[in-house]
C-alpha cells in the first residue's frame, strides 16, 4: 500500500506540474498576442465591403471585458465616423477597388452629421466611376441616408423600409415620485432649460413643447432634403404623409412598397445581391458559397491605408460623449482626461487646435477644466476653432466658447446655454415609514444637507444661488466669446436649444461646415501651406489588449448575419426606452454637481444597443462546462 501511496503522489505532483506548465505557457501566449503588433491582413482586387454592423461614433470607446461577461451582452461594434470616410475616400483613388459595397443589416444608426460625411464621401466614389452597392434587410432613417447615396439599393424581398422621422415621446415621473413620497429637489436657471421636467410633472412643458417642436422640425427638413438631394427619385412625402395608406396599397408587402415609393431599386435576397455585385468586381477566389464576391473588409484596408502624417502638426483634441468628471473615456468626455491631453501637447509644437465636439454637455466642473486647458493653448497665440459635429450642446458649447471660429453643419444641436442640479429627499417616505430625524445643530448648516429629514431654507438658498451664479458665468463666456452683451446671450439662452442653422443666425456660430473646413480655416490663420501640413489627433495610445478584446467577445465572422426585419427593426429602436429609464434614475440619485446637460439632445445608440454573446466563442469556451 505504501508503494501504491507513493505512486500516486508521484502521478498527483506530475499532474500539478503539468498543470502549471500549462498556465505558464498559457500566460505567455496571451502576453505575445497582447503585446505584439497585428499585421495587416492581405488586401484583394475587387469591393471594399463596409459591413456595418454597430453604430457609427465621433470617438469609439474600449471595451470592458468584465461588464460585458456579467451582463452576458456583447457591445456593439463601433466605428469611427473619421476612419469610414477615409477609407471610403482611399477606395474612390484605388484602381485595386472596383466598388464600393454598404451591408447595413445590422447597422444601428448614427448621427446625421456623420452620416452626411459618410455619403459626401460615398458620392467621391460615385464621382470616380465607381458603383456603390447597398444591401439591407429593413431600411430605417439612419438608413436611408446611407443608402441614399448608392449607385444601388437591394432589400430583401420580405424586408422593406420605414421611415419615422425625428421626435418622440420620453418618459415623465411627477405622478410616480409623489405616490413614493420622494421629493426632487430641482435648482435651475432657464425657462427652456427642460433637463428636470421629467421629475417635475406628468407632461412637457409649453415652454419645451415649443422649442422642440421648432428644433424637430428643423431637423426633419433636413433629413429630408438630404435625401430627396441624394436619391431625388424617393417619395418622402407619400411614405410620411400616410405611411398606413402606402403600405396597403402594396398589400401589406412592406419590400414592395419601398420599391413603388423609390426607397429602394431591387428586390432579392443575399446571394442575388451577391451575385449582382460579383458581376462587377469579380469572384472571391477564397469563397465557393453563393452569393460570395471578391472583396476587402474595413480593418484590413484601413491598415494598408495609413494616415499622412507628414509637414507640420493641426492638433484636433475629441470632445465626444457625455462631459463627466475624472479620467473617463475615451467615448466619454472626462475632464481630467481631456485637460491632461491637451496639456501634453502644449510641448508639441502644434500650428493651431481643432476641438472637435459632439457632446449634450455635462459636470460644470469637468467643463471648465477643459476650457481652461484650450485657453493655454491659445496664450501660445495658435488659432483656435471649434467643430461641432452631431450634438454641441450645454456644456458642448461651454468648451468651445475659447474658439476663435466656430463650424456647425445646420443639422447640429446646440445651444442649451443654462444650468441645473437636481437632488432627491425622501423625508416624506421615512416619514411614512415612521423613520424620523432630529438631532443638535450649532448653525443653520449643521447636519445639511439632510436627505432624510429635509433641507432647510438655507441650505436651500445657497444650492439656488450657486446655480445662478453658474447660470451667470455661463452667460459672461458666451458673450465675451461671442461679442456680445451678457443680456443678449441671456434671450437666445435660458436653456433653449437650437439647430445649426438658427445658431447661425443668431450669432452662436460663425459658418457652416465639418471638420474638414475647421482644418483649412486654422491651417490658413497658421499660414500652412496645402499638402503642408497633417492632423495629430491628441489621445492616449490605444490599449494593447483592446482590438483583442473585440476579436475576443465578437461573434464567428462565418455566422449568417442576424438582422431583423423592419418589425425587429422597430422593436429594437423601443429597447431604448429601458436605456432611458436607467439614465433617468442615474441623474436623480446620482450626486454630479451643477450641471450643463442637454438632456433632450438625441444621442448616439451606444449604451442601449447590444447583442447577445453566446455566438462568441470565448462565451461558447465559458458556459462550456
Amino acid at each position: 500500500m505504501q508503494f501504491v501511496s507513493k505512486v500516486w503522489k508521484i502521478i498527483v505532483a506530475i499532474k500539478d506540474l503539468l498543470v502549471i506548465a500549462f498556465l505558464l505557457l498559457f500566460f505567455f501566449m496571451l502576453f505575445a498576442v497582447l503585446t505584439a503588433r497585428p499585421s495587416p491582413a492581405q488586401v484583394y482586387e475587387g469591393a471594399l465591403l463596409l459591413d456595418l454592423d454597430g453604430v457609427v461614433v465621433e470617438e469609439a470607446s474600449e471595451i470592458d471585458p468584465f461588464a460585458a461577461l456579467v451582463s452576458g451582452e456583447q457591445p456593439i461594434r463601433e466605428y469611427q465616423a473619421r476612419d469610414l470616410i477615409h477609407a471610403i475616400d482611399e477606395a474612390a483613388g484605388d484602381d485595386r477597388i472596383k466598388a464600393v459595397v454598404l451591408d447595413l443589416t445590422e447597422f444601428l444608426g448614427g448621427g446625421h452629421v456623420h452620416l452626411q460625411d459618410i455619403g459626401a464621401a460615398l458620392d467621391r466614389v460615385r464621382a470616380a466611376d465607381k458603383p456603390v452597392f447597398a444591401y439591407a434587410l429593413a431600411y430605417a432613417d439612419d438608413h436611408m441616408v446611407l443608402a441614399s447615396h448608392a449607385s444601388e439599393v437591394w432589400v430583401d424581398s420580405q424586408g422593406g423600409a420605414i421611415i419615422t422621422g425625428p421626435g418622440g415621446n420620453r418618459l415623465y415621473y411627477g405622478e410616480l415620485l409623489d405616490n413614493l413620497n420622494v421629493n426632487a429637489r430641482v435648482y435651475r436657471v432657464g425657462t427652456y432649460k427642460s433637463a428636470v421636467e421629467p421629475y417635475l410633472g406628468n407632461e412637457m412643458s409649453p415652454e419645451a413643447r415649443e422649442n422642440y417642436s421648432q428644433l424637430y422640425g428643423s431637423l426633419w427638413e433636413e433629413w429630408q432634403a438630404h435625401v430627396k438631394k441624394a436619391r431625388p427619385q424617393a417619395d418622402i412625402a407619400r411614405v410620411t404623409s400616410d405611411p398606413a395608406a402606402w403600405v396597403e396599397a402594396a398589400e401589406g408587402d412592406l419590400a414592395q412598397a419601398a420599391l413603388s415609393a423609390g426607397l429602394v431599386d431591387k428586390l432579392g435576397n443575399r446571394i442575388a445581391f451577391g451575385e449582382r455585385v460579383k458581376e462587377v468586381v469579380g469572384e472571391d477566389t477564397l469563397d465557393d458559397m453563393p452569393g460570395a464576391f471578391a472583396h476587402t473588409a474595413l480593418d484590413p484596408w484601413l491598415a494598408d491605408n495609413p494616415v499622412e502624417t507628414d509637414g507640420d502638426a493641426i492638433g484636433v483634441i475629441t470632445i465626444a460623449g457625455e462631459i463627466v468628471d475624472g479620467d473617463a473615456g475615451p467615448g466619454s468626455a472626462g475632464g481630467e482626461r481631456i485637460s491632461r491631453l491637451l496639456d501634453e501637447a502644449l510641448d508639441s509644437d502644434l500650428k493651431a487646435l481643432v476641438v472637435r465636439v459632439d457632446s449634450p454637455g455635462g459636470s460644470v466642473l469637468a467643463s471648465e477644466r477643459i476650457r481652461e486647458a484650450i485657453l493655454r493653448h491659445k496664450a501660445k497665440d495658435i488659432p483656435i476653432a471649434v467643430s461641432m459635429s452631431n450634438v454641441a450642446a450645454s456644456g458642448g458649447y461651454w468648451v468651445a466658447t475659447p474658439a476663435d471660429r466656430i463650424f456647425a453643419e445646420p443639422e447640429t444641436i446646440t445651444g442649451s446655454i443654462g444650468i441645473f442640479a437636481v437632488l432627491p429627499t425622501f423625508e416624506g417616505l421615512a416619514q411614512e415609514w415612521g423613520v424620523s430625524s432630529d438631532g443638535v445643530q450649532t448653525t443653520p448648516l449643521s447636519g445639511q444637507p439632510d436627505f432624510i429629514g429635509g433641507f432647510n431654507p438655507e441650505i436651500e438658498t445657497i444650492l439656488q444661488s450657486g446655480v445662478e451664479r453658474g447660470y451667470a458665468e455661463f452667460l459672461q463666456l458666451v458673450a465675451q466669446s461671442r461679442n456680445m452683451t451678457p443680456a443678449r446671450v441671456d434671450e437666445i439662452a435660458q436653456g433653449r436649444v437650437w439647430d445649426g442653422g438658427t445658431a447661425r443666425q443668431i450669432g452662436l456660430v460663425d459658418q457652416y461646415g465639418g471638420i474638414d473646413e475647421a482644418l483649412a480655416w486654422a491651417a490658413s490663420e497658421a499660414g500652412l501651406e496645402e499638402d503642408a501640413w497633417h492632423v495629430q489627433y491628441l489621445a492616449d495610445p490605444p490599449s494593447e489588449y483592446n482590438a483583442f478584446m473585440r476579436a475576443l467577445f465578437s461573434g464567428d465572422d462565418t455566422q449568417a448575419h442576424s438582422g431583423g426585419d423592419v418589425f425587429a427593426l422597430m422593436a429594437r429602436r423601443q429597447t431604448a426606452l429601458f436605456g432611458q429609464v436607467e439614465a433617468d434614475i442615474e441623474g436623480l440619485m446620482q450626486a454630479k454637481g451643477k450641471q450643463a446637460y442637454c438632456l433632450e439632445c438625441p444621442t448616439q445608440p451606444r449604451a442601449t444597443a447590444r447583442r447577445d454573446l453566446s455566438g462568441s466563442w470565448l462565451a461558447k469556451f465559458l458556459l462550456a462546462e
